[in-house]
């Protein structure tokens, strides 16, 4: 345990579940931590009551608990509470008044919950105790990179000892987190996306390069939610640079797949006006959930099983031109240098001259289509994405911006 005690906000409807939150709240301190309580509730009120109050809550949103409960309607009543709260406690935050989150609830409240530990930064312990933890209802999209979520189970109306076990190790662990997590300090902060060294293999050239140079690499995997980790890093200004060479995530949102970085993918580091490096990586592939039958329009598309969890479908010309409209509009989005590299040897170790899934056609349209529509820098290379030649022609761009003061 830490020289000093570490602060966790402990947030949740207090007139509903007050013995629950007060439970949570008697296990941190009895491990040696302290607490800070917030109340979301509308309608009643704690018993004892909280260090803020749904009136500061609602505050913070700009309204009044009269207003809230005169909308006459649950959602939009939780909704607003969940922008107060939001907004109450990034306002904590930054004012150092917590090292760690735990926010308990059922449907309701597991709402609110997300937009809360959302708008924490990456690394800030963030905990929710849940009715519907690990549920399919909960969008991918909406959970923090970081978060961590426990099963409420048997616990939605008061204590009993299977509900105790979850809420104390909920207790301990975001405690636990505060007390271990080391804060990000040091060499300014590369972020690079990739996937295992099966498909693509450049962060085994540029990560060393990178580090010889003076920088940090943080190599995020890009299947969904190491996605959401990028961006969410990306737009909170953590990177110098990106080095995005895989962007498959979006053909997955174009297409509906669950395994998605949402709709913002490719948009973080280019709005937050970071400089970036960005390239086609698995453009071709779209990863669909492997245990799941896929739907009747991708029957006739080659496949590859990577594994149980997740099953690749191989696009055809049309679809791949889609995925390159998507990457210029995304791409239009961006306020600080970018340039977009376009490998002509091929975007992913399996699409290479003789490899299981080349499609030169598809490959040639794709690159023609991205060419006529970005409106950003586009730099071609003679080269497959996994070659060293394609890592040295990033390398050189990379530092000529350094040369220019651009980083």
């Amino acid at each position: 345990m830490t020289d000093v005690p570490k602060t966790i906000l402990v947030i949740g409807t207090y007139d509903t579940k007050d013995d629950e939150l007060r439970f949570i709240g008697e296990t941190i301190l009895g491990q040696g931590g302290r607490i800070v309580t917030m109340d979301v509730s509308v309608l009643g009120d704690p018993n004892i009551p909280c260090d803020h109050t749904k009136h500061d809550v609602v505050a913070a949103a700009g309204t009044t608990i009269d207003a809230i409960i005169a909308l006459n309607d649950e959602n939009q009543a939780m909704q607003a509470m969940a922008k107060g709260a939001t907004a109450l406690t990034l306002k904590l935050w930054r004012e150092g008044a917590f090292d760690g989150v735990l926010v308990l609830g059922g449907s309701m409240g597991t709402d609110l919950a997300l937009d809360v530990t959302a708008a924490l930064p990456i690394g800030v312990p963030k905990y929710i105790v849940s009715t519907v933890s690990f549920s399919h209802m909960i969008p991918p999209d909406r959970l923090a990179p970081d978060v961590q979520m426990i099963l409420w189970a048997g616990g939605l109306y008061g204590l009993n000892s299977v509900c105790k076990a979850s809420l104390s190790q909920a207790a301990g662990a975001v405690l636990g987190a505060a007390q271990a997590v080391i804060p990000r300090t040091g060499a300014p902060l590369i972020g690079m996306t990739s996937l295992g060294k099966n498909a693509l293999r450049y962060m085994v050239h540029l990560k060393p390069a990178l580090e010889a140079r003076g920088y940090e690499v943080a190599v995020c995997h890009a299947t969904g939610m190491g996605g959401r980790a990028f961006e969410a890093l990306a737009a909170q200004g953590d990177f110098a640079c990106v080095f995005d060479f895989c962007t498959q995530e979006l053909g997955n949102e174009v297409f509906g797949s669950s395994i998605t970085a949402g709709p913002d993918r490719l948009t973080g580091a280019g709005m937050a006006g970071t400089p970036q490096i960005v390239a086609p990586g698995c453009y071709d592939l779209v990863d669909f959930v492997g245990w799941r039958p896929l739907d009747d329009r991708w029957q006739e598309h080659p496949q590859h099983a990577h594994n149980r969890l997740i099953t690749s479908v191989v696009l055809n010309t049309d679809e791949r031109c889609e995925v390159a409209r998507a990457h210029a509009i995304q791409l239009a989005k961006a306020k600080g240098k970018t340039v977009l590299m376009l490998p002509s040897g091929g975007c992913g170790e399996w699409d290479r001259t003789g490899a299981e899934l080349h499609d030169e056609v598809g490959l040639g349209a794709f690159l023609n289509e991205i060419k006529a529509q970005a409106s950003c820098e586009i730099a071609v290379v003679d080269a497959h994405i996994n070659d060293a030649s394609f890592s040295e022609a990033a390398l050189a761009i990379f530092d000529s911006w350094r040369e220019a003061g651009t980083i």
